[in-house]
């Protein structure tokens, strides 16, 4: 077990270089200012698509903008919310919510790109080899039969929009894609923190030892709960997401508000301090005792690991460039591209500019960022146990329960279509027993592996999706000046 924790360390460290920031961030940037800012500009139109104004029954796709961008949020809004933020303050201070919120802002200009290309150019069903260009051939999606083949749904994605608008000959840095989408899909650390959180919160303090053996009960649980709702599909995934989601983010909203309200004197003083340590030394004690990579030093010191921890842990969260929405937003009801890229940007400003600001407002307020030696998702609990003494660490509980849950069910969802890819949809479906089977993986396993695996696997995710989408971002544009004109 040593030796796999540490080639899943080494691992995370090297992908996560200079090279992959440089395209990550470095590229989304691009993308922000070739676009002139164009994703900002139209915000309340975005609303407006979210809120069904533009909705067409007629449409191509499975299921409603809403449902699309809820789908997503199950993915994103959860442990990267609760737990990644916990991690990054516990190792970086306060300092590296700011680059995370740099990651958000760029975030929503490239994931308005990846999922108006995942409309685009869309794939279909019964074959992975089988493709669809939106703007060219619409009137084939909405004909029933396409080729001689019943279409029964559209797939969307950076596999499909690599093969499609690139061409048959860059179907390897599809596969690429999604060879590394089949382990960044994986729940392992959304299942982690979620043991964690039930150990920590629940059973520890009515007297019940966690061991190895409870642990597993758990993730066997889970994997049960899993299974009824991911063997039923998108649908079932997305109905459930849409009812979940956004209560549980209203009542995570409330919760965190009230804390900050409690400690309204020292709310000034840590949001300043955001800014204020962003350029200050990187905690490298902080994150070896963590046992965490970002120890290593980067960018020739202190502040690139401040960057590279802040940027790491932004990605985790809103999985901007990462190509994981697109396959959820390519699924969405509609044949105008840049509507649903509208819809998709709104992804990470709910996710990262909101819910990631007010849980580290929460942790850094209540001061238990200094004074425990709690990690991830349990550093947030006590945040909520200082502040409601009697209740708080079931209200988090809660969320933590809907939002892991949620992501279980969405994350099951981008791993099949991958493996559909790969193999055809047909057996697609095989994919979600090795899924359930790693829930117990995840349940059963140390903290630092499953976050290591899962950041070396979304790196890997984001060099084929950051690829293509900046060598097709003119395209994407000329479809945007053609929405808006008509617009």
């Amino acid at each position: 077990m040593e030796l796999i924790d540490k080639f899943l360390a080494d691992f995370a460290s090297f992908v996560w270089g200079l090279p992959l920031l440089f395209l990550l961030i470095g590229g989304g940037l691009g993308l922000l200012i070739y676009s002139k800012f164009l994703p900002f500009r139209y915000l309340f139109h975005a609303i407006q698509v979210l809120r069904g104004k533009y909705d067409d029954p007629n449409d191509p796709g499975q299921i409603s903008h809403f449902q699309a961008l809820t789908t997503a949020l199950s993915a994103t809004i959860g442990m990267g919310n609760i737990a990644g933020v916990a991690v990054a303050i516990s190792i970086g201070g306060p300092g590296a919510i700011f680059w995370m919120w740099i990651s958000g802002i760029i975030g929503m200009s490239t994931k308005f790109f990846t999922s108006t290309l995942a409309i685009m150019y869309r794939g279909k069903e019964p074959g992975a080899a089988d493709s669809i260009n939106v703007n060219s051939n619409s009137e084939d999606i909405l004909d029933e039969n396409v080729d001689g083949k019943k279409v029964k749904n559209v797939e969307g994605g950076p596999m499909y929009f690599i093969v499609e608008g690139l061409g048959k000959n860059w179907k390897p840095l599809a596969m690429f894609f999604s060879f590394a989408g089949l382990l960044g899909a994986l729940p392992v650390f959304n299942v982690n923190q979620l043991t964690q959180a039930i150990g920590d919160i629940l059973l520890k303090p009515n007297g019940v030892d966690v061991t190895f053996n409870v642990n597993l009960m758990i993730g066997i649980v889970l994997a049960i709960i899993t299974s009824i709702v991911i063997l039923g599909g998108l649908k079932r995934i997305s109905q459930l997401s849409a009812k979940l989601v956004p209560s549980m983010v209203l009542l995570y909203f409330i919760s965190v508000v009230c804390i900050l309200l409690l400690n309204y004197q020292e709310v000034p003083k840590y949001f300043m301090m955001i800014f204020t340590d962003a350029f200050s030394a990187f905690n490298y004690s902080a994150a070896a005792a963590n046992g965490n990579e970002d120890a290593q030093p980067f960018l020739g010191g202190m502040l690139g690991g401040l960057i590279l921890l802040g940027i790491r842990r932004g990605a985790f969260s809103n999985e901007a460039g990462i190509g994981t929405a697109p396959m959820a937003h390519g699924a969405a009801k509609t044949n105008e591209p840049v509507r649903e890229g509208l819809v998709a940007m709104l992804g990470p400003a709910i996710d990262t500019l909101i819910v990631c600001t007010l849980t580290a407002l929460a942790i850094l307020v209540t001061g238990v960022w200094e004074t425990s030696a709690a990690n991830g998702v349990s550093l947030t609990a006590t945040a909520f146990s200082n502040s409601f003494p009697v209740f708080g660490n079931y209200l988090l509980l809660l969320c933590v329960i809907v939002f892991s849950i949620s992501s279980l069910f969405s994350y099951s969802y981008y791993g099949s279509k991958c493996m559909g890819f790969i193999v055809g949809t047909k057996y697609k479906h095989f994919y979600n027993y090795f899924y359930i089977g790693s829930i117990i993986i995840g349940a059963t396993y140390p903290l630092s592996s499953m976050l290591n695996l899962i950041d070396g696997s979304f790196a890997l995710m984001a060099i084929p999706t950051m690829t293509a989408t900046l060598i097709m971002a003119p395209r994407v544009m000329k479809e945007a000046r053609k929405y808006f004109d008509k617009l």
